[in-house]
């Protein structure tokens, strides 16, 4: 996994780590800020790293999918075609007008010390403002944080202490009453929930990079649209951008070889769906991935697909055919985290195939956490690459920088001739979780 990032120095650091079973671990870093990353500069830090590790020990590369990254891919494609180049979930637009009115509000409380200070009385020292990993996350989670809040911020609103404040009748005073009274705004607040939802169950899923989730992400998503599509009542004029937009940004990331031949080989999926190995889609990708892996080899492909695969799912069928569906799964997510299946099922080098794809991540997110707010290169911090608290939000950022939409507004303030900007996490209030909003 590899991930570029810039301190508060300015300095350019490209980091690369390497995720195996036991989590991710830091592996390399290099300081590139009198260098460009361009395509041959990626490429050669990349190759070089592989070397050190030995090639035939890398199943995949992870980016983020930006045109470098994608350039330096298709080089090491020709230099080691076995090696797959994956990138990482991006973001989404969102409901333009509720999150225009939702930062209209924010922008507001938190530009004046008075009203941050009523906010954060009310709410019991907890910020409004969650910053997450992506501006979709930091949206979807400020979103979240006002609909849990919302008697609390229609009462302080509707509060003596509101009435007597000085910009309760300004221009953005009364629009942000008029705007927490109302009953609209509310309403298209739930519905963006109600429809993002399912993707954030995706993103929380692929950035636990504790789990191995490559054989779960497919399938995740095709549920996450069918939701989608189910929150707006099967009207097909108001979910069709939306399936649009995700078919789009998946189209060759989410839906490449890789990501289907780990769904297929998942007995998650085998068990559950019987017909999937007749699925042409899946199939063609499955052939597609054999054929990268076992380049010219013929021989070894036509075992493998026309002998090894139905005794794979024959045998998974066989063991998993007496449990529930959902015992199925928590039994493969254990199975595939120990790398304890090979017993299960005879030595066949398909089963040796799936133990190793269905371990691996989907995401650079335990390459990417924390490296912007840390400075030393090689700190007990920077070296502590898990998440050691389980039930911690994983999009919830370190910093809000993600978030700094929702806190200041690019124009000046004409009703603000008093009070500064606030700044989440200043030391004042707990976010969510219940941590000390000077770490975040």
């Amino acid at each position: 996994m590899t991930y570029a990032w810039s301190d508060r120095k300015r300095r350019s650091i490209m980091n690369l780590c390497v995720n195996s079973k036991m989590g991710s671990v830091f592996l390399s870093s290099k300081e590139c800020s009198d260098e460009a990353h361009t395509i041959q500069h990626i490429y050669e830090y990349v190759e070089s790293c592989i070397q050190e590790v030995g090639a035939e020990h890398v199943v995949q590369i992870l980016t983020d999918n930006a045109t470098n990254n994608m350039g330096a891919a298709k080089l090491l494609k020709e230099k080691i075609p076995k090696i797959f180049w994956t990138s990482c979930i991006g973001g989404l637009p969102r409901f333009k007008k509720v999150l225009d009115q939702a930062k209209q509000l924010t922008i507001f409380i938190y530009s004046h010390h008075k009203t941050l200070a009523m906010m954060r009385k009310i709410t019991n020292k907890r910020d409004i403002i969650l910053p997450g990993v992506t501006r979709f996350v930091s949206a979807y989670l400020t979103l979240q944080s006002l609909s849990g809040k919302k008697g609390q911020l229609r009462y302080m609103f509707s509060s003596n202490e509101w009435e007597e404040y000085k910009f309760s009748n300004a221009v953005k005073g009364r629009s942000s009453h008029i705007l927490m009274i109302g009953s609209t705004f509310w309403a298209g607040l739930a519905l963006c929930l109600k429809v993002f939802s399912p993707l954030l169950k995706v993103l929380r899923m692929v950035a636990a990079d504790w789990k191995p989730s490559m054989g779960f992400v497919y399938d995740e998503i095709k549920k996450a649209k069918k939701e989608i599509i189910d929150a707006l009542d099967g009207n097909k004029k108001a979910y069709e951008p939306i399936i649009n937009i995700i078919s789009k940004k998946m189209k060759g990331r989410l839906d490449s070889k890789l990501h289907l031949t780990a769904y297929l080989l998942n007995p998650y999926y085998h068990y559950k769906d019987p017909q999937l190995q007749h699925d042409p889609e899946v199939m063609d990708a499955v052939l597609e991935f054999f054929d990268t892996l076992f380049a010219g080899d013929l021989e070894i492909q036509k075992q493998v697909m026309t002998i090894e695969l139905p005794k794979y799912k024959k045998k998974w069928i066989h063991l998993v055919g007496n449990l529930q569906l959902k015992h199925v799964k928590l039994m493969m997510v254990t199975v595939i985290r120990q790398l304890g299946g090979v017993h299960l099922v005879e030595q066949l080098l398909i089963t040796k195939i799936a133990i190793i794809i269905l371990s691996l991540t989907s995401s650079s997110s335990g390459c990417e956490r924390n490296w912007s707010t840390f400075e030393g290169i090689d700190t007990k911090k920077r070296n502590r690459l898990d998440r050691k608290e389980r039930n911690m939000e994983v999009l919830l950022a370190n910093d809000s920088q993600t978030a700094q939409e929702w806190i200041v507004d690019c124009d000046d303030c004409d009703d603000c001739d008093e009070d500064g900007v606030g700044i989440v996490g200043d030391g004042q209030g707990t976010d969510e979780l219940g941590q000390s909003s000077t770490t975040r």
